[in-house]
């Protein structure tokens, strides 16, 4: 899920936002996407990435 749709979805309830992105320098190409979504105490966590990561010169 597209990771502006899950924010909408959510009501604001996110509490915590990560995206995980490979070692290295790297540009994340195209959509952000929701992973992972997790309930913690405060509401819910959110894992991102995006579709593709292309390498940074």
């Amino acid at each position: 899920m597209p990771e502006t749709q899950a924010r909408r979805q959510l009501h604001g309830r996110v509490a915590a936002f990560s995206v995980l992105a490979p070692v290295g320098s790297f540009a994340g190409k195209g959509e952000l996407r929701v992973l992972r979504a997790s309930a913690v105490a405060d509401g819910i966590e959110l894992v991102c990435g995006y579709e593709a990561y292309e390498r940074a010169t």
